[in-house]
Protein backbone atom coordinates (compact mmCIF):
# COMPACT_ATOMS: atom_id res chain seq x y z
CA UNK A 1 0.00 0.00 0.00
CA UNK A 2 1.35 3.50 -0.80
CA UNK A 3 2.92 5.43 2.03
CA UNK A 4 0.49 8.33 2.06
CA UNK A 5 1.93 11.22 4.04
CA UNK A 6 -1.45 12.91 4.33
CA UNK A 7 -3.21 9.81 5.66
CA UNK A 8 -0.83 8.63 8.39
CA UNK A 9 -2.42 8.69 11.79
CA UNK A 10 -0.69 10.23 14.75
CA UNK A 11 1.53 12.39 12.55
CA UNK A 12 1.37 16.18 12.46
CA UNK A 13 -0.27 17.70 9.37
CA UNK A 14 2.06 18.22 6.45
CA UNK A 15 3.24 21.75 5.74
CA UNK A 16 2.11 23.85 2.80
CA UNK A 17 5.52 23.32 1.21
CA UNK A 18 5.25 19.54 1.63
CA UNK A 19 1.75 19.63 0.16
CA UNK A 20 2.94 21.63 -2.85
CA UNK A 21 5.79 19.21 -3.40
CA UNK A 22 3.53 16.17 -3.12
CA UNK A 23 1.03 17.70 -5.53
CA UNK A 24 3.89 18.28 -7.96
CA UNK A 25 4.96 14.64 -7.63
CA UNK A 26 1.40 13.56 -8.45
CA UNK A 27 1.35 15.96 -11.39
CA UNK A 28 4.59 14.61 -12.82
CA UNK A 29 3.37 11.02 -12.55
CA UNK A 30 0.02 11.89 -14.14
CA UNK A 31 1.75 13.55 -17.08
CA UNK A 32 4.12 10.61 -17.47
CA UNK A 33 1.22 8.17 -17.60
CA UNK A 34 -0.79 10.38 -19.95
CA UNK A 35 2.19 10.53 -22.30
CA UNK A 36 2.86 6.78 -22.13
CA UNK A 37 -0.64 5.37 -22.41
CA UNK A 38 -3.01 8.23 -23.15
CA UNK A 39 -5.48 10.10 -20.98
CA UNK A 40 -8.43 7.75 -21.52
CA UNK A 41 -6.39 4.67 -20.59
CA UNK A 42 -5.04 6.22 -17.38
CA UNK A 43 -6.97 5.88 -14.13
CA UNK A 44 -6.81 7.82 -10.89
CA UNK A 45 -5.76 4.61 -9.17
CA UNK A 46 -2.73 4.30 -11.47
CA UNK A 47 -1.71 7.91 -10.86
CA UNK A 48 -2.02 7.53 -7.09
CA UNK A 49 0.00 4.31 -7.10
CA UNK A 50 2.74 5.84 -9.22
CA UNK A 51 2.92 8.91 -6.97
CA UNK A 52 2.95 6.88 -3.76
CA UNK A 53 -0.27 8.30 -2.32
CA UNK A 54 -3.71 6.86 -1.63
CA UNK A 55 -6.61 7.42 -3.99
CA UNK A 56 -8.34 9.24 -1.14
CA UNK A 57 -5.55 11.83 -1.07
CA UNK A 58 -5.54 12.10 -4.84
CA UNK A 59 -9.26 12.87 -5.01
CA UNK A 60 -9.04 15.23 -2.05
CA UNK A 61 -6.50 17.36 -3.90
CA UNK A 62 -7.72 16.96 -7.48
CA UNK A 63 -11.33 16.92 -8.68
CA UNK A 64 -10.54 14.85 -11.81
CA UNK A 65 -7.59 12.86 -13.13
CA UNK A 66 -7.05 15.55 -15.78
CA UNK A 67 -6.79 18.19 -13.05
CA UNK A 68 -3.66 16.41 -11.81
CA UNK A 69 -1.68 18.24 -14.50
CA UNK A 70 -2.40 21.64 -12.90
CA UNK A 71 0.67 21.93 -10.59
CA UNK A 72 3.07 21.23 -13.45
CA UNK A 73 1.16 23.08 -16.13
CA UNK A 74 0.68 26.17 -13.94
CA UNK A 75 4.44 26.77 -14.03
CA UNK A 76 3.97 28.06 -17.58
CA UNK A 77 1.91 30.99 -16.25
CA UNK A 78 3.23 31.46 -12.71
CA UNK A 79 6.81 32.21 -13.79
CA UNK A 80 5.58 34.92 -16.14
CA UNK A 81 3.39 36.44 -13.43
CA UNK A 82 6.34 36.56 -11.04
CA UNK A 83 8.48 38.37 -13.62
CA UNK A 84 5.68 40.83 -14.33
CA UNK A 85 5.27 41.58 -10.61
CA UNK A 86 9.00 42.40 -10.42
CA UNK A 87 8.74 44.94 -13.26
CA UNK A 88 10.46 48.10 -11.94
CA UNK A 89 8.47 51.35 -12.18
CA UNK A 90 9.64 53.44 -15.11
CA UNK A 91 11.34 50.50 -16.83
CA UNK A 92 10.53 49.41 -20.35
CA UNK A 93 8.37 46.28 -20.21
CA UNK A 94 9.96 44.70 -23.27
CA UNK A 95 13.46 45.21 -21.88
CA UNK A 96 12.42 43.80 -18.52
CA UNK A 97 10.94 40.68 -20.10
CA UNK A 98 14.01 40.14 -22.26
CA UNK A 99 16.25 40.38 -19.20
CA UNK A 100 14.18 38.42 -16.69
CA UNK A 101 11.73 36.08 -18.40
CA UNK A 102 12.66 32.58 -19.49
CA UNK A 103 10.18 29.81 -20.16
CA UNK A 104 9.71 27.90 -16.87
CA UNK A 105 12.68 29.69 -15.33
CA UNK A 106 15.37 27.07 -14.76
CA UNK A 107 13.52 23.76 -14.23
CA UNK A 108 14.75 20.31 -15.08
CA UNK A 109 14.75 19.31 -18.72
CA UNK A 110 12.17 16.63 -17.85
CA UNK A 111 9.76 19.24 -16.49
CA UNK A 112 10.09 21.36 -19.63
CA UNK A 113 9.43 18.34 -21.83
CA UNK A 114 6.43 17.31 -19.71
CA UNK A 115 4.86 20.78 -19.71
CA UNK A 116 5.26 21.13 -23.46
CA UNK A 117 3.85 17.64 -23.97
CA UNK A 118 0.74 18.46 -21.92
CA UNK A 119 0.23 21.69 -23.84
CA UNK A 120 0.41 19.72 -27.09
CA UNK A 121 -2.16 17.28 -25.70
CA UNK A 122 -4.58 20.13 -25.01
CA UNK A 123 -5.20 20.33 -28.77
CA UNK A 124 -6.91 16.92 -28.75
CA UNK A 125 -8.03 16.48 -25.13
CA UNK A 126 -10.94 18.84 -24.31
CA UNK A 127 -10.66 18.39 -20.51
CA UNK A 128 -6.93 19.15 -20.54
CA UNK A 129 -7.71 22.14 -22.75
CA UNK A 130 -10.18 23.37 -20.15
CA UNK A 131 -7.54 23.08 -17.41
CA UNK A 132 -5.06 25.07 -19.52
CA UNK A 133 -7.59 27.83 -20.26
CA UNK A 134 -8.69 28.09 -16.62
CA UNK A 135 -5.07 28.60 -15.55
CA UNK A 136 -4.79 31.48 -17.99
CA UNK A 137 -8.07 32.95 -16.82
CA UNK A 138 -6.73 33.00 -13.26
CA UNK A 139 -3.48 34.60 -14.43
CA UNK A 140 -5.35 37.43 -16.13
CA UNK A 141 -6.38 38.90 -12.77
CA UNK A 142 -2.74 39.33 -11.77
CA UNK A 143 -1.87 40.82 -15.15
CA UNK A 144 -4.67 43.37 -14.80
CA UNK A 145 -3.52 44.34 -11.30
CA UNK A 146 0.06 44.99 -12.44
CA UNK A 147 -0.90 46.83 -15.64
CA UNK A 148 -3.52 48.87 -13.79
CA UNK A 149 -0.97 49.95 -11.19
CA UNK A 150 1.47 51.03 -13.89
CA UNK A 151 -1.23 52.93 -15.79
CA UNK A 152 -2.64 54.57 -12.68
CA UNK A 153 -6.03 52.99 -13.42
CA UNK A 154 -8.23 50.50 -11.54
CA UNK A 155 -7.60 46.87 -12.39
CA UNK A 156 -11.22 46.52 -13.52
CA UNK A 157 -11.00 49.47 -15.93
CA UNK A 158 -11.92 48.25 -19.41
CA UNK A 159 -8.69 49.59 -20.93
CA UNK A 160 -6.66 47.68 -18.37
CA UNK A 161 -8.66 44.50 -18.76
CA UNK A 162 -8.27 44.60 -22.54
CA UNK A 163 -4.50 44.97 -22.23
CA UNK A 164 -4.34 42.18 -19.65
CA UNK A 165 -6.32 39.96 -22.00
CA UNK A 166 -3.94 40.82 -24.86
CA UNK A 167 -0.86 40.02 -22.76
CA UNK A 168 -2.46 36.79 -21.56
CA UNK A 169 -3.38 35.74 -25.09
CA UNK A 170 0.14 36.51 -26.33
CA UNK A 171 1.59 34.37 -23.53
CA UNK A 172 -0.79 31.48 -24.25
CA UNK A 173 -0.41 31.49 -28.04
CA UNK A 174 3.38 31.87 -27.93
CA UNK A 175 3.65 29.00 -25.43
CA UNK A 176 1.38 26.80 -27.53
CA UNK A 177 3.47 27.59 -30.58
CA UNK A 178 6.63 26.64 -28.68
CA UNK A 179 5.03 23.35 -27.63
CA UNK A 180 4.02 22.61 -31.22
CA UNK A 181 7.38 23.39 -32.82
CA UNK A 182 9.59 21.98 -30.05
CA UNK A 183 8.31 18.47 -30.73
CA UNK A 184 10.30 18.37 -33.99
CA UNK A 185 12.72 21.26 -33.61
CA UNK A 186 15.21 21.31 -30.70
CA UNK A 187 16.12 24.91 -31.53
CA UNK A 188 12.57 26.17 -30.96
CA UNK A 189 13.17 26.90 -27.28
CA UNK A 190 16.09 29.18 -28.11
CA UNK A 191 13.95 31.21 -30.53
CA UNK A 192 10.99 31.36 -28.17
CA UNK A 193 12.40 34.29 -26.21
CA UNK A 194 12.66 36.62 -29.22
CA UNK A 195 9.35 35.51 -30.70
CA UNK A 196 7.58 35.94 -27.38
CA UNK A 197 8.99 39.47 -26.99
CA UNK A 198 7.78 40.41 -30.48
CA UNK A 199 4.32 38.95 -29.83
CA UNK A 200 4.02 40.79 -26.52
CA UNK A 201 5.00 44.14 -28.02
CA UNK A 202 2.56 43.67 -30.89
CA UNK A 203 -0.27 42.77 -28.51
CA UNK A 204 0.31 45.85 -26.39
CA UNK A 205 0.85 48.21 -29.33
CA UNK A 206 -2.54 47.25 -30.74
CA UNK A 207 -4.17 49.19 -27.90
CA UNK A 208 -2.07 52.33 -28.22
CA UNK A 209 -4.06 55.56 -27.99
CA UNK A 210 -4.15 59.07 -26.52
CA UNK A 211 -6.10 58.07 -23.41
CA UNK A 212 -3.45 55.51 -22.57
CA UNK A 213 -0.62 57.96 -23.14
CA UNK A 214 -2.23 60.43 -20.74
CA UNK A 215 -2.56 57.72 -18.10
CA UNK A 216 1.01 56.59 -18.76
CA UNK A 217 2.29 60.12 -18.38
CA UNK A 218 0.60 60.42 -14.98
CA UNK A 219 2.13 57.17 -13.72
CA UNK A 220 5.48 57.58 -15.48
CA UNK A 221 5.35 54.02 -16.81
CA UNK A 222 4.48 52.02 -19.93
CA UNK A 223 5.07 54.91 -22.34
CA UNK A 224 7.97 53.01 -23.85
CA UNK A 225 5.72 50.17 -24.94
CA UNK A 226 2.63 52.21 -25.77
CA UNK A 227 0.62 50.16 -23.33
Amino acid sequence: MPQDVGARRGRPPISDEQRREQRLVISRQAVRLFREQGVAATSGEQIARAAGVSERTLWRWFRTKEACVEPLLSRATEDFQAVLRSWPPGADLGEHLRAEYAFLGAPSAADVADVLAVIRMTRDEPVLRAVWLVLHERAETTLAEVLGERLGLPADDLRVRLRAAAVNAALRVATEDLARTAADDPGAARRHHAEFDAAMRAALRAFDGPDVHRASARSGDLAHDGV
